[in-house]
């Protein structure tokens, strides 16, 4: 008796049912126009950005030599806009900080039913619709030399000269958190949103204090989230360029990479090192994520439930 190998049978499934299966379709085609709109309006101008940082002007190269990486050597043995690294994460750092810190406790508040709860909640989130640059109006009206607030203040007798609370570091810090505020707000609110609150009933129960229920409960699945939150927040302030042009000192205690860049493209026609500073604020903005992204893997790792 003779053994006859089986032969595995011939599909007979047309090509494009065997595609189908895989989940390449026609529908696929849907596709094409994102492609086409994240080619024109991302990849190309990102990829000519990093090209012409390798193409330094005559005058660069002149002065700071380095050859084809002449910007980068410029950018780094150039303490003027070299400074500006620590100057925007001297702004950008707090002001994240304090938009997570802050927004934690007046979300918990918010969570609760009470009366006049969406005013409230439309009250906070306001900013978001004014953008950065009514904010600086509004700082310089409110607090300038000439502001409401100065007037006010002389007018009491509570001061003797005018406070300064724009042109410099605070009017900067003070329009980053009105404006980051409502985003850290209503992320840090979506994500509250889905922590069952029987946990904290069932805490509660047992005899757990607010505090303990808050360290024990509340903030181990909320951590995940605040560091998204961070990272949202950390990253909208680190490209602040309205606010230090406006309320700020701009060629001083608020000299942002953004206006170094700003400054390299508009007043000294230095394309290639513009895109030098844009590219090194790209690479501190993934460092600062890295970081925050590799301290949030080793917190709590089950879903954070919210809906953000």
């Amino acid at each position: 008796m003779t053994a006859v190998a089986a032969r595995p049978a011939r599909s007979t499934a047309s090509l494009r049912h065997r595609l189908a299966e895989r989940g390449i379709d026609s529908s696929l085609w849907l596709m094409v126009p994102a492609l086409v709109f994240a080619l024109a309006l991302f990849v190309y101008p990102f990829s000519y950005g990093i090209g012409l940082t390798f193409q330094p002007s005559l005058a660069t190269q002149q002065q700071w030599g380095g050859g084809v990486l002449a910007n980068y050597v410029a950018f780094f043995r150039d303490p003027f806009v070299f400074d500006s690294v620590w100057i925007t994460m001297r702004l950008a750092l707090p002001a994240a900080l304090f938009n997570v810190l802050a927004s934690i406790p007046v979300a918990m508040v918010l969570r609760r039913k009470f009366r006049f709860k969406r005013f409230m909640t439309s009250v906070l989130v306001l900013p978001i619709t004014l953008g950065t640059v009514l904010t600086a109006q509004g700082l310089l009206i409110f607090a300038g030399r000439q502001g409401w607030l100065n007037r006010f203040l002389l007018a009491t007798g509570v001061v003797d000269q005018p406070l300064a609370l724009v042109n410099n570091y605070t009017g900067v810090m003070f329009s980053l958190i009105i404006t980051g505020f409502p985003f850290a707000f209503l992320l840090v609110s979506s994500y509250l949103s889905g922590i069952d609150p029987s946990l904290d009933s069932a805490a509660r129960t047992l005899g757990a204090g607010w505090w303990q229920r808050f360290r024990r409960i509340t903030l181990p699945l909320l951590a995940p989230g605040l560091a998204t939150t961070f990272i949202l927040t950390f990253v909208l302030a680190f490209s602040v360029f309205p606010s230090a042009r406006l309320v700020g000192d701009a060629m001083g205690s608020t000299r942002v990479m953004s206006l170094m860049a700003f400054r390299a493209f508009g007043e000294q026609n230095d394309y290639p090192m513009a895109s030098t500073i844009a590219l090194m604020m790209g690479v501190v903005e993934l460092l600062v994520v890295a970081i925050v992204l590799a301290w949030r893997s080793l917190l709590y790792k089950g879903s954070t439930g919210g809906k953000g």
